[in-house]
């Protein structure tokens, strides 16, 4: 959500911004509309002071014994236009708020310009993709071992899951305890087990809700999956006003994931890169607002160590303005290579969103002994996504013969299992 004050104060650095979006200027509009519930506001006010001289009138009026007919027939009208003064700015107020809600934030002054990920800045590259002689991708691997049918999940559900067994789906948990442990022990992150369900107002707070319905699925009672833990873990300060000693807050979840996945019909259609349902270790910190952009950079090094550890080549870049995420102030992706397709692909995206969610969940800050408030800064990360892990390892720590060496970082959750070969038949 964005700051009104700051759009009827600065109007062309918020349309500046929205183009460097790609999206049309706005705050015309916007103050348009706002400054018609504002004098809709004030007429109420007016007519409530109105209405409150009136009343002490007929207080009096009756007292001394006069009539009292005609004042009271100029508050019972006062009444109604009242009424429909309320009615009115309830409209006004709603419309805006749904106007506000479907802007994306404002890109930070160090991000660069563009229109898509072919504008994106690399800002370090990290290991030396492995020399593999004919390297084959996840799927053909997984598929040849066994151990990942594609097959049988299209049965039990459609298109887009994948079905694990034995030492795959061991090797998949591993990666999630490995990631969860590293983050809590080291890193100082406190490990939760959210609801994977969330109400209309939860999923707002993030942002998720109302542009991107089309994106998450939703119950017959009305909640909606969670598309990533940022959703829940977020939304625990939401509507809180917190005391600036106990920040920062940083918090971590293993979940499955549900999305959609709409608009991605004929991308990435084999094996397990994008799915309806995959499993995530999530980072979320909120903190002090002059402390985020330190987190930024502290959360992205947390990330980029899982990756360390298992000594999988990666880069990290800067998304530039029109390839960042809704809620977005600046983001640093992390991309692992992937031998199968010769290239880099995403595995983790950490981002900082100023104070954009915390004006739509009311989440405050006060430092001790101060009456003002400030709203929090939060911040999210994927630490890693586990399933796109999974096929980092599997893709560059392939054999010649189809096996599958295990990480060393990786050997003590499988309970010292150096190798995944083909199951006997």
């Amino acid at each position: 959500m964005h700051d009104l004050r700051f759009i009827r104060e600065c109007p062309e650095a918020f349309d500046n911004a929205l183009k460097r979006r790609g999206l049309p200027p706005a705050a015309s509009a916007l103050i348009s509309l706002d400054g018609e519930r504002r004098f809709t506001q004030t007429a109420m006010q007016e007519i409530q002071a109105k209405r409150n001289d009136l009343s002490k009138q007929i207080g009096e009026a009756k007292r001394k014994g006069d009539n009292v007919d005609a004042i009271m027939k100029e508050v019972a009208s006062m009444k109604d236009n009242l009424a429909a003064l309320e009615e009115k700015e309830r409209e006004l107020g709603s419309k805006l708020d749904d106007q506000l809600s479907r802007l994306p934030n404002m890109p930070g002054p160090d991000v660069p310009d563009g229109k898509d990920e072919n504008d994106n800045k690399e800002v370090r590259r990290i290991g030396e993709p492995k020399k593999i002689d004919n390297p084959k991708q996840h799927f053909e691997l997984g598929e040849a071992l066994g151990l990942m049918d594609i097959p049988t999940a299209a049965k039990l559900s459609g298109a887009r899951f994948t079905l694990l067994r034995g030492p795959l789906a061991r090797l998949e948990r591993a990666l999630g305890d490995f990631m969860l442990n590293l983050h809590t022990t080291e890193f100082g992150y406190t490990e939760i087990s959210p609801p994977l369900m969330v109400r209309d107002e939860i999923a707002y707070g993030t942002g998720n809700l109302p542009k991107f319905a089309e994106d998450l699925f939703q119950t017959t009672v009305g909640l909606w999956l969670i598309p990533t833990a940022e959703v829940p873990l977020t939304n625990m300060v939401n509507g809180m006003i917190l005391n600036r000693d106990e920040l920062p807050i940083r918090v971590t979840a293993r979940t499955p994931c549900f999305r959609s996945e709409a608009g991605s019909a004929g991308k990435d259609t084999r094996g397990m890169l994008r799915q309806h349902q995959f499993y995530k270790v999530e980072l979320v910190s909120i903190v002090a607002p002059d402390k985020s952009l330190e987190e930024h950079e502290r959360m992205t090094s947390c990330a980029e160590t899982v990756l360390k550890r298992l000594e999988l080549p990666f880069r990290t870049i800067t998304l530039c303005a029109g390839d960042m995420g809704f809620s977005a102030r600046k983001t640093y992706d992390i991309e692992v290579f992937l031998p199968g397709q010769n290239m880099y692909r995403e595995i983790s995206s950490c981002s900082n969103c100023w104070d954009f969610q915390a004006r739509r969940m009311q989440a405050r800050c006060r430092a001790a002994g101060e009456k003002n408030t400030e709203f929090v800064h939060t911040l999210n990360g994927s630490g890693i996504a586990i399933g796109r892990a999974l096929i980092a390892v599997m893709e560059n720590y392939q054999n010649p013969d189809g096996s599958i060496s295990i990480p060393a970082a990786l050997r003590p959750y499988m309970g010292g299992l150096e190798k995944i070969e083909a199951q006997a038949k």
